[in-house]
């Protein structure tokens, strides 16, 4: 990442490990103000990432894509879990997932790993709408872009996708009308998993005919 820190003087990383599922994740984070909130891991994420390791989930052989990636840590932990991973987020954002995917993906396993920018409400026309599995942790906590995300969700998902999207919904403006009034008018949505604040729900497309 050398072109990354002549291009910003001031950029800092910061390396942590985290373990899930057997696999040793060292996840650094670009502690530059240009990529904000992207330069964390969030508690929403980590706890999207201890419900996979205890509820075994396998996504081997399966089409993942994650949506607000920033450090990559819920990809990054779905590839080494078998899937077929693109790791999204804005453009701004990509080469600390690179950074990561990088660091934490063996190169026999990297053909299954994709960084690529996705804006809400903008760029989801690139990508088809065959995934098995979208993932989202913490995306939820600016209202002005849940319209977006919406229009996103309802683009790349088809009736077989499954979503999980992990949220603090104490902490995080809007958050709570996002999951019990925004969501639920075009997705099925089921409270799976809670952890402090943090909720995990699975989100299914509601078919033509259950759409009220």
């Amino acid at each position: 990442m050398t072109s990354t820190e002549d291009s910003n003087p001031s950029l800092e990383l910061e390396e942590k490990r985290y373990e899930f599922s057997g696999h040793l994740l060292k996840i650094s984070t670009f502690r530059g103000t240009y990529l904000g909130v992207s330069a964390f891991v969030w508690e929403p994420g980590l706890v999207l990432c201890r419900y996979f390791e205890n509820e075994n989930i396998d996504f081997t052989g399966k089409k993942v894509l994650e949506l607000g990636s920033g450090t990559g840590i819920v990809g990054i932990l779905a590839v080494l879990l078998g899937g077929d991973v693109t790791l999204t987020d804005k453009a701004y954002v990509l080469k600390q997932i690179e950074y990561n995917v990088v660091a934490n993906i063996p190169t026999t396993s990297r053909h299954r790993s994709k960084v690529r920018a996705l804006a809400w409400g903008n760029d989801q026309g690139n990508f088809s709408s065959d995934f098995d599995f979208i993932l989202g942790s913490d995306i939820v906590y600016n209202p002005p872009h849940f319209p977006g995300l919406l229009q996103t969700l309802l683009h790349l998902c088809n009736t077989k996708t499954t979503v999980y999207m992990s949220s603090n919904l104490k902490a995080r403006e809007g958050a709570v009308n996002f999951h019990e009034e925004l969501l639920p008018k075009q997705f099925n949505s089921e409270l799976i998993h809670t952890s402090g604040n943090n909720y995990i729900y699975k989100v299914t497309k509601k078919a033509p005919h259950d759409e009220h």
